[in-house]
This record gives structure tokens, C-alpha cells and sequence, in this order.
């Protein structure tokens, strides 16, 4: 049971697609560790983004033990000596497995990246409202950005990405974890790329490479930008936010709703302080995301690689 759930939080998004999660399963228990082999050393050598991305899992593990029939007891950060050790979850209470519980498992499965621009069609303000309600049950939340703040974001994206392309270092690390065929089940694959530069005001990372993903015409006219951020910036606040990310992600997904994350403003300090300003000193920004309605002449991508079970979950002996 604990390793069908941790299985299927394989499903969580992470940077590059990384899964830089590791399990240990033993009796009710089910241990959450970040993996540092999966880390990308250059652009996230603070690991938040690593952590950010476990929590994605973690919530996820939760959404699949609700599907089954049960609450879990989560301890974030449980062992101080070990910071690599991000949670331990123990099965609590045998609940009913509601309607809710069973569509946030099948949105789980249906959610995916998708690089190109959105449709000019509008975000509804209660879709925008629920996905929210669902980040700030999870004890994060969002600013929506103003046209101006989308501009100022648009030109910090095309900043930071500047930064990073011109180091080698990270370069290197890009074409590691970027493009092909992506056999190993981790990366992101040419199919999840982009074939041309989208027109858009907010650029997306620049992989230098391009993939065989058809752009589209969209422009992002009807996206809306919106900073996840929270009040302090350690990592059990890194693990909660992408605990809220994954929930908002997953009703954004049941609503129809297209997310994309932008991370590399966060990754160079510059940035993620222009960010913090946004927030007009209230929080501290996780992630950038973009919400919108999928452009409805083409096709969603398909689904990124993912791990085999038994290289993320480990059993007793």
C-alpha cells in the first residue's frame, strides 16, 4: 500500500524532471529523502529547488493514500541531524475514499508540463480562486501579477537566463539533463521542447536547444503570472511549497487549466530579489507560475520519463 502511493507520487513535476526523491518503506511508515545524485549542482546548489520538488512528491503521496482510504501523519524536517531526511509519513486512519479524493488522484495521472504559450482565452476568476484556496491550504501562497509586474517579470526571465547560459558550468548541466530521447527515465526529453522560440513577454528557460514540440501562435495575452511565495525561506518552507504547488497544480488540472513553472528567476539572487520586491517584502518567492487554458489546436505533449519504482523506493531486506 505505502509503496503503490509512493510509486505513483513518481508522478510529482520537478526541475528537469530530476525526481530527485528517494523512499524508504518499512511496516506504516514511509521515510521521504532527497536524493543528492539527482541535484543540479550548478543552478540550485542550495537544493531548493530539489526540495521544492520532493514536496511536490510528498504531496502527491498523500493524494494517492486518500485515494485508498487513508489520512497520514506527516512530520516534515523530523530528524535535525539529518537534513537530507525530509519527512516521515505514517498511515493514520482508515477514511472513506471520497469523490474528491478519487478525481485529485485522476488529475494526478493527467497533469503534465506543457512549454508552449496558452490560448487567448481568459482564466476564470473562481478557477483562479480554487487554485489558489488550494495553495493556501497548504501554507503558501500566491501574488498575481499586474501587467506592469509581468512586464518587469518578462525582462528579469530574459536576465537570468543571460546569467546562466554564459556559465559553463551550467551549460554543461543543461545538455545533461536536457533533451534526446531521455531513456534513463529521468530529463526532459526533445518531445517535451519546443521547436521554435515562443512570441511571448515572458520568455521560458532557454535549454539551448530546441526540441519537436510545435510552438503554436499563442502569445500568453491571457496568462496569468503568479509568484508562489511565503514567509520565510528555509527548507521545510521549500518542502511545504511544493506541497502547495502540487495542489494547485492538480485542481488547475481538473479545471482544465494549462500550469508552467518558471524557476530560473528564482535560481540567480538578482532576480529572485526583484521578485521579493514584487511581494512588496511580505514573503519570499518559491517558483513562478503561469496559468492558462491549453491552446485547443494541438495536443497536450506527452508525458515526461519517469523512474522505475524500484530505483526511488526502497524495502526492508
Amino acid at each position: 500500500m505505502l509503496a503503490e502511493a509512493a510509486a505513483a507520487a513518481g508522478y510529482a513535476p520537478s526541475v528537469h524532471n530530476t525526481q530527485p526523491w528517494q523512499w524508504r518503506v518499512s511496516g506504516q511508515r514511509v521515510d521521504l529523502f532527497a536524493d543528492r545524485s539527482r541535484q543540479l549542482q550548478s543552478t540550485d546548489s542550495a537544493g531548493r529547488l530539489l526540495t521544492l520538488s520532493c514536496g511536490a512528491a510528498l504531496h502527491l503521496l498523500r493524494v494517492a493514500l486518500a485515494a485508498q482510504g487513508w489520512t497520514a501523519l506527516v512530520q516534515r524536517m523530523p530528524n535535525p541531524a539529518d537534513p537530507d531526511h525530509l519527512a516521515a509519513v505514517d498511515l493514520d486512519q482508515r477514511i472513506d475514499v471520497t469523490a474528491d479524493a478519487m478525481r485529485l488522484f485522476q488529475a494526478m495521472r493527467m497533469r503534465h508540463t506543457d512549454r508552449r504559450p496558452v490560448a487567448d482565452t481568459p482564466v476564470a476568476a473562481e478557477a483562479l480562486a480554487a487554485v489558489r484556496s488550494a495553495i493556501t491550504a497548504e501554507g503558501a501562497d500566491v501574488h498575481v501579477l499586474t501587467a506592469d509586474q509581468v512586464l518587469e517579470l518578462g525582462s528579469a526571465s530574459a536576465r537570468a537566463d543571460q546569467i546562466e547560459v554564459m556559465d559553463p558550468q551550467q551549460r554543461e548541466e543543461l545538455a545533461y539533463w536536457i533533451g534526446g530521447d531521455r531513456v534513463s527515465g529521468t530529463g526532459v526529453p526533445d518531445t517535451a521542447l519546443v521547436d521554435s522560440p515562443p512570441q511571448t513577454v515572458v520568455p521560458g528557460r532557454d535549454f539551448a536547444r530546441y526540441g519537436t514540440l510545435t510552438a503554436g501562435e499563442g502569445h500568453d495575452r491571457a496568462a496569468v503570472f503568479a509568484v508562489l511565495f511565503g514567509r520565510n525561506d528555509e527548507p521545510q518552507d521549500w518542502l511545504r511549497a511544493g506541497e502547495a504547488m502540487s495542489a494547485g497544480w492538480l485542481i488547475a488540472a481538473e479545471l482544465g487549466l494549462s500550469v508552467l513553472p518558471f524557476s530560473a528567476v528564482i535560481e540567480v539572487i538578482a532576480t529572485r530579489e526583484l521578485l521579493r520586491q514584487q511581494l512588496s517584502g511580505i514573503g519570499h518567492p518559491y517558483l513562478v507560475l503561469r496559468l492558462g487554458s491549453p491552446d485547443p489546436l494541438h495536443s497536450g505533449p506527452p508525458h515526461t520519463p519517469r523512474l522505475p519504482a524500484e530505483q526511488i523506493i526502497g524495502m526492508p531486506g
